[in-house]
């Protein structure tokens, strides 16, 4: 079926409202614009979906939300009565239709006789995580594009462990999906009458008590906030989002005396009227969180995205705020959680991080002088949830910190993906406790910078959007394949890990050997100096992720080398 066809095909089905089919017939001249509603159905994969909202194939609405979730009901009903009785936990963030696109999955899921718990209103992603876990639920559904700008929305799949969906399942949902017709080949319910009997079950307050616990739990050091709390003062932004109420009361809870969140960003509203852009990595977004900052006098600054599973912080540098990027937090957690927790008597003598194989290797040096295993994981949490619950079934290793360089932390494993809420108790005590030696954070990294030695990480994203965004994404990736660079930036490039053939090149010899290397489509080219430049599409968007990674003298040198790198990486976006 041509794109015109899927086209004509939805503005002549009865299951379109009077809305959707007015906006459909409001492009009937733009050929262009339908071709990019309808050339292909938005993609499934182990992050579930994510896309523009608005009517059409390859966008987010409700029959795209039913459709994904009757492919999803599919393989919990394969499974049998058993993963149908113990159900699917629902949960939604603050997005424009959210609530709309989890109670569709809602009806879909009693549809097809699987039990479901949605919540009462918007939670944080870790919670669904939690909740999955402490129901013993089969899978979980969260309604939420994370970081993404207003437009979009999305659809994030959790199997019985509480972790993104394995890719084997995911490849399931998406051939029983291109098997069912987006219209009459969903089995769905009244939302009222699944309620009414029990197939529906509204979640709340019980489950939010329960995972506090576990985040309270954490904590390592909470004299170090008794002893600072009189001092210590938190600007706290939730931008717009779910961890609005859940991570001020974890702070409040922890002793934080002096906390003010931005009002203006405590108002749920998923047009994220104070930001450009909702993503705590993007510093302008604080802007609001800078001005209440200087005007209560705060050292700090914690921000979390808009379903709370990410954190982004700054801090006062003389009178400016600078931003503590994602790798530098991540060294900061690993150097504070495992210094204090030996101090404190508490470390395991198996304990282990795990990070992305993207992340900055300062880690790994702060690790390896505290005894500490550490390991790399391909990028995405779910791969570190894999490891996880690989070390559970061995007992081979207890994982006490998981991060990645995209302002992901998870403390523990009482949850499986990314989580904004524990990250943000962690570094509101670990503010506490360099406080009490009389440094900020900023202070504290300079002074591990001192300790370990210098390393500066850049990320850099090469937009490709619109219908010819995955072809050009998959001709730059062939074609660094095919032929790699000799040199990067000035650096010679010494060898090409291809993840995705399990290659390795060496570049002068031009000798290629094969190597057990992680599936997956990326290429990490090794550069003179130790430094490393990855590339890789990203999972979720249609962009390429570029990773510079190096090690200098000091931090103008490191600053030196990203540089020399960058102009390359900009040649490629073409």
């Amino acid at each position: 079926m041509t794109f015109m066809d899927e086209y004509k095909k939805w503005l002549s089905s009865p299951s379109l409202s009077a809305e959707e089919k007015a906006e459909l017939s409001a492009i009937s001249g733009n050929s262009k614009e339908i071709e990019d509603r309808f050339f292909a159905p938005l993609s499934f994969g182990t992050a579930g979906l994510r896309g523009i909202m608005g009517v059409g194939l390859n966008r987010m609405n409700i029959h795209v939300v039913r459709h994904a979730t009757q492919g999803f009901a599919n393989l919990i009903c394969e499974l049998g009565r058993k993963s149908m009785d113990r159900g699917v936990i629902i949960c939604f963030d603050c997005r424009n239709n959210s609530p709309e696109f989890a109670h569709e999955a809602a009806r879909v899921m009693a549809g097809n006789g699987i039990n479901v718990r949605i919540f009462d209103s918007l939670r944080p992603t870790p919670e669904l995580s939690f909740a999955v876990r402490e129901y013993g639920a089969a899978a979980g559904i969260n309604i939420t594009a994370s970081h993404n700008t207003k437009e979009y929305n999305g659809y994030k799949v959790y199997w019985d462990d509480g972790a993104q969906l394995p890719p084997e399942h995911a490849e399931k949902v998406a051939a029983a999906m291109s098997e069912i017709d987006i219209f009459s080949g969903i089995k769905i319910a009244d939302y009222d009458e699944a309620l009414a009997s029990g197939l529906i079950k509204i979640i709340g307050s019980e489950i939010d008590e329960k995972f506090l616990a576990n985040v309270m739990a954490q904590s390592i050091c909470p004299d170090a906030v008794k002893a600072a709390a009189d001092e210590l003062s938190i600007v706290y932004t939730p931008f717009h989002g779910a961890g609005y109420r859940l991570v001020p009361e974890a702070l409040k809870r922890l002793g934080i005396k002096h906390l003010f969140p931005v009002p203006e960003q405590m108002v749920i509203d998923g047009n994220f009227p104070t930001v450009k852009s909702p993503n705590p990595e993007f510093p302008e977004g604080f802007a609001l969180a800078v001005e209440l900052a200087k005007k209560v006098n705060s050292d700090l600054i914690i921000g979390t995205d808009p379903d709370s599973d990410r954190i982004g912080v700054m801090v006062r540098k003389g009178d400016e705020f600078v931003t503590i990027d994602g790798n530098q937090m991540g060294v900061l957690l690993t150097d504070y959680i495992i210094g204090s927790r030996i101090a404190a008597g508490t470390l395991p003598q198996d304990a282990a991080v795990l990070k992305s194989n993207v992340t900055t290797k300062m880690a790994d040096r702060v690790a390896q002088r505290y005894g500490v295993y550490i390991e790399d994981t391909l990028t995405g949490f779910k791969f570190m949830a894999e490891r996880i619950k690989d070390f559970e079934k061995t007992g081979e290793k207890k994982v006490i910190f998981s991060f990645e360089e995209s302002y992901g932390y998870l403390i523990g494993d009482f949850v499986r993906d990314k989580d904004a809420v524990t990250a943000s108790l962690l570094v509101a005590e670990m503010a506490a406790a360099y406080q009490l030696r009389g440094m900020t954070l900023y202070d504290a990294l300079q002074f591990l910078y001192k300790k370990y030695g210098y390393f500066k990480e850049k990320t850099m994203n090469l937009s490709m959007p619109g219908l010819d965004g995955l072809s050009k994404m998959k001709l730059l990736m062939e074609g660094l394949r095919s032929d790699p660079p000799k040199a990067i930036g000035g650096f010679d490039v010494s060898r090409a890990l291809d993840y995705l053939n399990g290659t390795v090149l060496d570049v002068k010899s031009g000798r290629v050997s094969e190597k057990d290397l992680p599936k997956s489509n990326m290429i990490c080219f090794e550069l003179s100096g130790g430094a490393n430049f990855i590339v890789r599409p990203s999972g979720t968007e249609p962009k390429v992720k570029v990773y510079i990674m190096v090690e200098g003298e000091s931090t103008e040198d490191c600053e030196a080398k990203i540089s020399q790198c960058e102009a390359f990486a900009r040649s490629l976006q073409g």
